[in-house]
């Protein structure tokens, strides 16, 4: 019995020497040394710009259900904006048809080019239209706004490039699958960051009222006034070779049931089949 106790006693006061060492370990080892003034500022500053960015981001946390329903309501106007616009034209192609006529819709505003041919016996011209196209590399895509200038432009570079008129899924799967955002972080340097929130967007184009993707997307297919902003915010696509090979060969236009040229709305197979 005896001997049962002195085994009981043992955890007991083992117990209280770990309560006591954690007590110790708790209290706040006072310094003998003073600490230096330089040192202590050193501190306060950091625990001010501690305090301020958890103050900042609390009040974005507050913010955000809000901020997420109002950007949730403009992306169901958009899609509302291209249903209405799909329905209007199938409504005038029926109704010329019913007329004994032919609907012809509006010119295009934006096009998306493909560089489909290499560096090889590349005159110095097109050499140079291709560089103020961003297309450095074979497979880079890039979205232009078509205009008298652009359009003479394309004619120059035709046999290297194929280009087309992309429906609203393609540009949104280009921009989810394939984008990335071309950040400046300072002269000189530049780098190529893929678009994985909105946080992203919103603090390079939120200036220009672009928060979202969809906000890209739709500032893109309707040719806004920051077009131009948008596009130079995305760096080139950089796409596979198409699945499939080539439609005939390289060298002939696509009247010919070649590649390079005029796809018109065909060009959505061909994305389809690189991304």
């Amino acid at each position: 019995m005896a001997e049962n106790k002195s085994a009981e006693k043992k955890p007991a006061k083992q117990l209280l020497r770990k309560k006591r060492k954690q007590e110790q370990l708790k209290k706040k080892i006072k310094l003998s040394v003073p600490v230096p003034e330089g040192l202590k500022k050193a501190w306060e500053r950091e625990n001010r710009a501690a305090a301020l960015r958890k103050k900042r981001r609390e009040r974005k946390e507050r913010k955000l259900p809000q901020k997420r329903k109002i950007q949730a309501e403009r992306i169901a106007k958009y899609e509302e904006k291209y249903i209405q616009i799909e329905r209007e034209r199938l409504q005038n192609i029926k109704n010329a048809r019913l007329n004994g006529n032919f609907y012809k819709a509006e010119d295009a505003k934006f096009a998306i080019v493909i560089r489909i041919r290499g560096i090889n016996r590349v005159s110095p011209k097109v050499r140079k239209v291709l560089h103020l196209f961003r297309l450095l590399q074979i497979h880079n895509a890039v979205f232009i706004r078509l205009n008298k200038a652009t359009i003479n432009m394309l004619k120059l570079i035709q046999p290297y490039v194929a280009y087309g008129y992309p429906s609203v899924d393609t540009v949104r799967a280009l921009i989810y699958k394939r984008g990335f955002a071309k950040i400046r972080h300072r002269p000189g340097a530049i780098s190529r960051i893929p678009i994985m929130s909105s946080d992203l967007i919103e603090r390079y184009l939120g200036k220009y009222g672009i928060q979202t993707v969809e906000d890209m997307v739709h500032e893109i297919v309707t040719v806004g006034p920051k077009f131009t902003k948008t596009t130079n915010f995305l760096w080139p696509f950089k796409l596979n070779c198409p699945r499939g090979g080539y439609r005939g060969r390289k060298r002939r236009s696509f009247n010919e049931n070649g590649t390079y040229g005029d796809w018109n709305q065909h060009i959505n197979r061909l994305v389809k089949n690189m991304l």
